[in-house]
């Protein structure tokens, strides 16, 4: 678990785990060089408890923290703790129990709650009724090139397949996502889950809002280098759908690789106009090209379900001839 900066909320999350229902567990907490009370709240716990052992990051930053906690670690079963966040007293021993039953090669995770201070945004409300909803069905990683699919802070692992994974080696942000792409490389299957394991703080300064390692560009990065290494087929014509702010941000990211590509769209206000030196086709124009793979940059939940029934009607199939990026 890194910490750095967390200590109003850093005993309630304590507290969370010492008061979990499953006994055997040892909890590494790095402090990443924090500012404020964190440390002293640290060393306060850890006092107490034996299980708890506090380090301090010889590095800087998440991943450096991680790698330290990793390194650290005894168990055999491995997961992440945010230290603004809340575990559910069921939290450890229901991921455990699914890891052991089902064995090496899966993924145990569970669903997520936000709470907050303040009234929640529309959005992450939305995020994390989508994420619970792929987690009922453990059909997690279909959806993978929209979001982040596996809540960081709510999985547990064998460690044999983290090793696999390559643990927390890469220094690629934003990491949370980056090791869930790395999930789904390594082939795991996701455990069905319909119970709420975790709660999300969302609060002004948390990092996920105000690191720039989390900005939107950096998951789209993401998102291109794992569909290049995974699903690129160069065989394939390669098409992005949509010219909005995230297909022109894609598509100056393929320019970049030296990747050809098409381009369509369904706004009749740009087709035909040239952009980057690349001819905006209608969308149907797909129907002569030859079994091409399409990224699809359209987002807002109404579009996409019309482009969606659009290309059921002409027989694609999702994760293998079109990938949703919004």
């Amino acid at each position: 678990m890194p910490v750095k900066n967390t200590a109003d909320f850093l005993p309630d999350c304590l507290n969370s785990i010492i008061q979990q229902t499953e006994k055997h567990w040892e909890l590494i907490a790095i402090n990443d060089h924090s500012t404020d009370d964190s440390l002293t709240i640290l060393d306060q716990f850890a006092a107490k408890e034996e299980r708890i052992t506090v380090l301090t990051n010889d590095g800087n930053g998440i991943i450096d923290a991680l790698r330290l906690a990793y390194k650290n670690s005894k168990g055999e079963l491995i997961t992440r703790m945010d230290s603004d966040d809340l575990m559910l007293p069921e939290k450890l021993a229901i991921l455990k129990k699914q890891l052991i039953e089902n064995g090496a090669g899966h993924l145990a995770t569970g669903q997520v709650q936000y709470f907050s201070a303040d009234e929640l945004g529309d959005g992450y409300l939305k995020y994390q009724d989508w994420l619970n909803g792929l987690t009922v069905k453990g059909e997690n990683f279909k959806d993978i090139y929209k979001e982040c699919v596996i809540p960081s802070p709510c999985w547990m692992i064998h460690r044999v397949d983290l090793e696999k994974c390559d643990a927390f080696r890469p220094s690629r942000y934003p990491e949370d996502y980056d090791l869930c792409f790395r999930f789904y490389e390594s082939g795991l299957n996701v455990i069905p889950n319909d119970s709420v394991l975790h709660q999300w703080r969302d609060y002004p300064n948390r990092t996920s809002r105000t690191d720039k390692n989390y900005a939107d560009n950096r998951f789209l990065d993401l998102k291109i280098h794992y569909f290049l290494k995974l699903e690129y087929d160069k065989e394939r014509p390669l098409v992005i759908w949509g010219a909005g702010k995230k297909g022109k941000l894609i598509a100056r990211q393929l320019i970049a690789e030296k990747i050809d590509f098409q381009w369509v769209c369904n706004n009749e206000r740009k087709i035909g106009k040239d952009i980057y030196g690349q001819l905006l086709l209608p969308f149907n124009a797909i129907r002569k090209m030859n079994q091409p793979q399409l990224i699809i940059s359209v987002a807002g939940e109404v579009p996409q379900k019309e482009i969606l029934n659009y290309l059921k009607k002409e027989k694609f199939i999702e994760q293998q001839d079109y990938y949703f990026f919004c």
